[in-house]
């Protein structure tokens, strides 16, 4: 069953706004992915931060304080898509990444990284 409809009515679903990321230090981590999507810095404060993508095509990123340091590997991670990935690697490693791994699989290539915290996400060639 679903639901009934008067003249032209459209059940909109939910979409993601905010990705939000617990962290240490969200000023660290405001500059680390700043800088790794170029994305615009809305807020930057001791316990939150926000990013913007200054397209408007994705969500923004928020950084929260937490108490607990990460533990386990991250549930739910980014994928960044980039048109030349050896060359995306070298520069965020520059910028404090930390590389940990090269994945071939289905086809698909990928290299996962750990952000200055330790988040862990990946990084594809367009």
């Amino acid at each position: 069953m679903g639901f009934p409809c008067v003249g032209i009515l459209r059940i909109v679903a939910g979409r993601i706004v905010n990705v939000t990321i617990d962290c240490r230090s969200p000023s660290q981590l405001i500059r680390f992915w700043a800088a790794v999507l170029d994305y615009d810095v809305q807020h930057d404060e001791d316990l939150y931060g926000a990013l913007t993508d200054p397209t408007g095509g994705s969500p923004r990123l928020r950084f929260q304080v937490v108490p607990e340091e990460k533990v386990v590997k991250n549930r739910v991670h980014l994928d960044v898509a980039v048109p030349d990935r050896d060359a995306e690697i070298e520069r965020l490693v520059e910028l404090g990444g930390i590389r940990l791994r090269d994945v071939e699989e289905n086809g698909d290539a990928w290299t996962v990284l750990q952000d200055p915290e330790g988040n862990e996400f990946c990084v594809f060639e367009t």
